[in-house]
């Protein structure tokens, strides 16, 4: 374990936000290893297929993205790493005819590895803490919005961001993870028990 070990794994996530907002495609693959997953609102499945999805999506875009990544906190054990990245992701989306902005915060659960000497991602997980919806322009059409529409089909944690990727013609992938929930607990247990081993 090295500090270049540390940082290059900090690079590479931080990387993969602007390259993923700017859609810089080719780049973003690289992120992870060729067999990586990721698992996130609307995806779970093989990081190649996600980027694909996302290169479909930006075509017709309903919906302007970014995320802000936070310092992550990197563990390294030979060659094998995890990560704790707090993460928000800002969304602009017209809902109803009223321009919105729609804050997801959570956090990013990396398993890092380097092959060939090379650091990349093998799998990421998404674990959803809380959300919130506010108007571009406060107006009493966006206070109807809310007072009429119903969230209640979603989790709290992701409430606002579920209904906005559905109104924006996006599926929900299955099994979104919750903070708190006993699927994080176990998915942090996992990792850290793939990390210890190696």
């Amino acid at each position: 374990m090295t500090t270049s070990d540390r940082l290059d794994c900090m690079d590479l996530i931080q990387a993969w936000a602007l390259y993923r907002d700017q859609g810089r495609w080719d780049e973003l693959l690289e992120t992870f290893h060729p067999d990586g997953s990721i698992a996130v609102t609307w995806f779970k499945g093989p990081f190649a297929e996600f980027v694909e999805a996302s290169k479909r999506a930006a075509v017709n875009a309903k919906s302007l993205s970014k995320h802000q990544i936070g310092w992550p906190l990197v563990s390294l054990k030979g060659d094998r790493a995890i990560a704790e990245t707090s993460i928000s992701i800002l969304g602009r989306q017209t809902l109803s005819g009223i321009l919105v902005d729609n804050v997801s915060y959570g956090r990013f659960l990396d398993r890092l590895q380097k092959r060939n000497g090379q650091w990349r991602i093998a799998e990421r997980v998404a674990i959803y803490e809380k959300d919130r919806l506010d108007p571009v322009v406060p107006s009493e059409a966006f206070e109807r919005f809310m007072t009429e529409t119903d969230f209640s089909n979603y989790p709290e944690a992701y409430r606002f961001l579920a209904h906005r990727l559905v109104s924006g013609g996006r599926k929900l992938a299955s099994s979104i993870i919750v903070h708190g929930s006993p699927e994080a607990y176990a998915v942090s247990r996992r990792y850290r028990e793939w990390v210890q081993s190696a």
